[in-house]
């Protein structure tokens, strides 16, 4: 009996490793796919051997320039500029910003208290977004003391109501606040895809570093969030941060055997939970500035530059668009990220399958975040009690008697649910601010509108 395997038999190939699905730009050292015909960060070809790279950092830089870049000159006008007005370009830029930024501080102390810093808060609505817009916006000037600078990304047709209602306040609480409405913008590549990603116009949070390039300190929520709590309190959690840090927010979930992110992403994500971006502190100086690990260069990119290669890589593999792309870049970067007790961003999820944010049980519920629309069904009434109560008040009404005890009544007609069981939580500590800001601000201490 001879050897039955033939002699011209091919040999058993091995498997094809991991790396084989993708290949690495010999130029800016990219990571493609292997479908990808030529680099998607820098266009050159696969396979191509050329000279000495230049840094990925300044490829990705370019790239991103061309995309917020306005409407190009025509090009006799680009001609004609002389290497005189580039060179001089960039210091009278740094010295025009350095003024801005210098008024805008000094407006924040005049506005606010001597010593206190203004607080910035930044919203977008879309859609019909634009009465939770004015609900939340409300709600932090109800309970606030502080002085608030608001940044309303709003779409055109909204600007006009969202102005009207704000400008129609009485004159003793809009001295608490300023404002401005910007449109909602995207970089002009991908444009459809960033302002589709998830929810529209969601993603616009992505690009707060760079449109509000003369903040320092932001702090962003959705509009389907409510504040029970001063809005003060919760920006003293920037004095918090350590020297790495430059964002804050709350796990997406407490426990990791039921979490979202934990039994179904399919893309990396922060910790054991993930993170829910819908009340983020953001420090935009330190966010500008800092580089950022990653798992496609090997060496670190700054925010602006990451946020194209990250769509292009993970656009097929994410659920809640922009959050996710959050969670990627705070898995690679853990150190740079403070995570803050779940009170203060308190969701369905925490009480819907019975209570598991021990923070809200001890101190109460002090930011209300109605997430998948329970500020508008019946699925969740005790949360839409809270969202009618703030949206119906009147800043000429008494605050305990016509807020406060009505939406307790409210709330008590609401435990026959999961949510309604705890919601004395909702007002835990509403009675004692309600009765010290009553105090502190009346129509009595300003003109009425």
């Amino acid at each position: 009996m001879g050897d039955k395997r033939s002699p011209t038999r091919p040999k058993r190939q091995s498997k094809p490793s991991s790396d084989d699905a993708y290949w690495d730009c010999s130029v800016c050292t990219f990571r493609n796919s292997a479908e990808a015909f030529k680099c998607m960060m820098c266009d050159v070809r696969k396979g191509t051997s050329t000279r000495k790279p230049r840094p990925v950092s300044q490829l990705v830089a370019q790239q991103v320039t061309q995309q917020f870049a306005s409407p190009t000159h025509p090009k006799k006008e680009k001609r004609e500029k002389t290497d005189k007005e580039k060179n001089e370009k960039e210091p009278m830029l740094k010295r025009n910003n350095h003024k801005k930024m210098r008024n805008a501080a000094q407006k924040s102390v005049s506005a606010g208290k001597r010593g206190e810093e203004m607080m910035h808060l930044a919203v977008v609505a879309c859609g019909t977004r634009q009465e939770e817009a004015v609900s939340l916006l409300k709600s932090a000037v109800i309970l606030s003391q502080r002085a608030m600078r608001f940044h309303i990304f709003a779409e055109d047709q909204l600007q006009s109501h969202i102005k009207t209602a704000l400008d129609s306040w009485p004159d003793f609480i809009r001295q608490k606040f300023s404002y401005a409405v910007h449109p909602v913008s995207f970089p002009s590549q991908h444009q459809r895809e960033w302002s589709k990603l998830f929810k529209p116009c969601a993603s616009q949070r992505l690009f707060l570093p760079m449109i509000l390039t003369e903040v320092d300190s932001l702090l962003y929520v959705d509009t389907d969030v409510l504040f029970l709590r001063p809005v003060e309190l919760l920006w003293e959690l920037f004095t918090q941060f350590n020297s790495s840090q430059l964002a804050a927010m709350t796990p997406e979930h407490e426990e990791p055997r039921i979490a979202w992110y934990s039994r179904f992403a399919r893309h990396p994500y922060y910790g054991t939970t993930g993170i829910n971006s819908g009340v983020m502190l953001m420090n935009l100086t330190r966010m500008r500035r800092a580089l950022f690990k990653n798992d496609m260069t090997a060496i670190g990119l700054h925010w602006e530059e990451l946020l194209v290669p990250l769509l292009h890589k993970y656009k097929l593999n994410i659920t809640w668009g922009d959050q996710d792309l959050i969670n990627i870049i705070f898995h690679h970067n853990p150190e740079k990220l403070l995570v803050f007790p779940c009170h203060w961003n308190y969701r369905p999820d925490h009480c819907i399958y019975g209570s598991n944010c021990s923070p809200a049980e001890q101190e109460g519920v002090f930011v209300l975040h109605g997430n998948r629309g329970v500020f508008h069904s019946e699925k969740q009434p005790a949360f839409r009690a809270v969202y009618e109560a703030v949206r119906q008040y009147s800043f000429l009404e008494d605050l305990v008697n016509s807020f406060w005890l009505p939406l307790e009544e409210k709330l008590n007609e609401t435990t026959h649910t999961y949510c309604g069981k705890i919601s004395h939580l909702f007002t835990k500590t509403l009675s004692q601010t309600s009765r010290s800001t009553q105090r502190t601000t009346s129509p009595g201490h300003g003109n009425q509108a």
